[in-house]
């Protein structure tokens, strides 16, 4: 059953005194005065097929002081994504261009995903929980502990198509009193699947160094995950997915200089992914093909933290980029859960 409009501006308390926030622009920064947009780099000739030559980086958002978690609603046109420390979900509007505030407090959210029956999935890092938004807008808690231990701080989720829902589990959240309340880890840094049929709760992959983003394939034979704290450099990860458990963990991608964040796949099984480390060279999107191979950089003047496919057809890149959202049409579509 998919949500209706009304369903979900039932599930948001939207009034129409809700704030709105008017973008600002950073400084130094414009959008491309003329086509095509040199912020979108061509790292190998085989990421030009992925571009639009009429297409340039757009701001839709600005004022947040740490944007994450973005998630397309298509059934009512519109993005929502976290601001972390304002303890807010946000809410753009693709028919008005309108920013407003979708939920606020809200547990200090990080990730979002919609399950198969187009609810609305988040990572709680304050009350250390995954939620579900039922169409009434009450919450639904589907996960706070493992084995009689809180979790740590979910930091990112997505949804398999057999329904099952996945989910990262660091510690960031609860380093300090920024993105959360401070608090100690009582449980090691894990992967965890979470079956809503039976409430089982199981530990996908263990012992990860820092879990962070993370999605699966295409065909969801294989999932990737992002180690964020792997030493020397960070890691992405991949694994074999065999009826519903992972096999034959390996490195995919050294990020190098990098630090690779949120991560989605295209139908193509490119791997787009939240980029940086605070540099005008490293700040963006980076974009591997299923091989591995960095293929494509969209240059942002901000670090990507998270990113979604979106729009009508799926075809509209958007990338929570620290305090702004930028948005940008791309000649391919985000993969689908079938």
């Amino acid at each position: 059953m998919a949500t209706t409009r009304r369903d979900l501006l039932k599930l948001s308390g939207i009034t129409a005194a809700s704030l709105l926030l008017t973008p600002r622009v950073l400084a130094g920064w414009q959008p491309a005065q003329r086509y095509p947009d040199p912020a979108v780099v061509a790292l190998d000739d085989s990421f030009r097929q992925y571009c639009l030559s009429t297409a340039k980086v757009e701001r839709i958002a600005g004022g947040c002081r740490w944007a994450e978690g973005p998630v397309w609603f298509g059934d009512s046109r519109m993005l929502l994504w976290s601001d972390i420390p304002n303890n807010a979900i946000m809410r753009w509007d693709e028919i008005t261009g309108q920013v407003s505030v979708f939920r606020s407090p809200c547990n200090f959210a990080n990730g979002h995903a919609r399950d198969r029956q187009g609810r609305l999935i988040s990572c709680e890092h304050d009350t250390r929980r995954v939620t579900r938004t039922e169409y009434d807008g009450s919450i639904t808690v589907l996960a706070d502990s493992y084995q009689g231990k809180p979790l740590n701080s979910p930091n990112d989720v997505i949804v398999h198509s057999d329904g099952t829902i996945w989910f990262t589990d660091p510690p960031f959240g609860i380093a300090g009193f920024y993105e959360g309340h401070q608090a100690h880890p009582e449980l090691p840094q894990n992967l965890y699947r979470f079956n809503p049929e039976t409430k089982a709760l199981t530990v996908a992959a263990a012992d990860i160094s820092g879990p962070n983003g993370l999605c699966f394939s295409p065909d969801e034979k294989t999932l990737y995950l992002v180690e964020g704290r792997a030493k020397p450099n960070r890691l992405i990860l991949a694994f074999d997915v065999v009826n519903g458990e992972l096999q034959n963990k390996r490195t995919h991608i050294d990020c190098g200089d990098g630090t690779a964040d949120g991560i989605a796949c295209d139908i193509h099984g490119n791997l787009w992914c939240g980029w940086g480390m605070g540099s005008e060279t490293l700040d963006g999107v980076k974009v591997f093909n299923p091989a591995g191979k960095a293929i494509g950089m969209i240059h942002l003047p901000e670090r990507c933290a998270n990113l979604c496919f979106g729009g009508q057809s799926r075809n509209r890149l958007f990338m929570a980029s620290s305090t702004s959202v930028y948005a940008l049409y791309v000649n391919t579509q985000g993969a689908v859960v079938i």
